[in-house]
């Protein structure tokens, strides 16, 4: 009998409009079906409760998943006022209730404590690590634990609707670690009423939008299917906050190799992070440095 195949060597991003339910990990194996590939990643996980742009890399592309991760993302959700959950979201068991609901003005007055450089505990029920074990999994285990703050950079948090007094619906663009759930529970406590997260949307992350993403459906539909190969976006999109620089036919050599290479000349200041081109295809990752990018990841595509 023959040996079974790993699957394709396709290299690229597939921008996937998440439905509620799976796991992000549950897209990423979908996709990695669909398209027969060999290896597959994500950028910036979904709960499974949560919809909207789940970036699917592909090959190549998934040397580019960190950039992708880092970059700023936006999401819409819904805040329930009035009940604090323990896991901070309409799955967890209601721990505080309050009859107080704040007004429009103190709603959006209260916002601004959350814009700029903040700190965020995360939620209990989260993928934290402490002590090297997943905090949501100490949490079902009925553990309460002290979990420390993180930076996060909110760029913005607006309120764009409030479809009842026991809701409100707001809009945050923020970068790499941000739990929404940690901003509604937060909120809450900020307003004097307690708070979860009831919806949650990604709508964009980087350069993709949740717009132009495929549903599940579609992939499915799809499989095997060179049309789904039509929809891949190409490596070079995960690259789009680096600076580009573009090497000379012998400098696309050194890098591929993975040794330093010369570029043509750029206004980039002497140790930038950048990326590397050679005829529109990426090359490497790497740093700037007197003329040459030393590169820490090379693409081979």
């Amino acid at each position: 009998m023959g040996r079974r195949s790993k699957g394709r060597d396709i290299s690229g991003w597939l921008v996937i409009d998440k439905p509620a339910g799976p796991t992000s990990t549950t897209v990423v194996n979908k996709v990695r079906w669909a398209m027969n590939a060999k290896k597959a990643g994500h950028a910036g996980t979904l709960d499974p409760d949560a919809t909207g742009v789940l970036a699917i890399a592909l090959g190549e592309a998934t040397k580019t998943v960190p950039y992708i991760t880092d970059a700023l993302k936006a999401y819409t959700f819904t805040v329930r006022l009035g009940q604090a959950t323990n896991t901070d979201d309409a799955e967890g068991e209601v721990i505080a209730q309050s009859d107080m609901r704040p007004t429009d003005d103190q709603i959006k007055d209260a916002l601004g404590a959350f814009v700029g450089d903040i700190m965020q505990v995360p939620p209990q029920f989260s993928a934290v690590k402490i002590d090297g074990q997943r905090a949501y999994k100490r949490a079902r285990d009925g553990e309460e634990m002290e979990i420390a703050a993180r930076p996060l950079w909110v760029e913005e948090l607006l309120m764009v609707g409030r479809p009842d007094a026991d809701h409100v619906t707001l809009e945050m663009t923020c970068g790499k670690g941000g739990y929404v759930r940690s901003i509604a529970r937060d909120l809450g406590a900020a307003l004097g009423c307690f708070a979860h997260v009831r919806e949650l949307r990604r709508i964009w992350s980087g350069p993709f939008d949740a717009a132009g993403g495929l549903t599940l459906e579609q992939v499915e539909a799809m499989a095997s299917d060179p049309a789904l190969d039509a929809h891949l976006r190409p490596v070079e999109e995960g690259l789009a906050d680096l600076p580009e620089l573009k090497a000379t036919a012998e400098g696309a050599v050194r890098l591929r190799n993975g040794n330093p290479g010369m570029v043509l000349p750029s206004d980039v200041e002497y140790g930038d992070e950048v990326w590397v081109s050679f005829e529109g295809k990426a090359v490497a990752v790497g740093r700037y440095k007197a003329g040459e990018v030393h590169p820490a990841r090379v693409f081979n595509h």
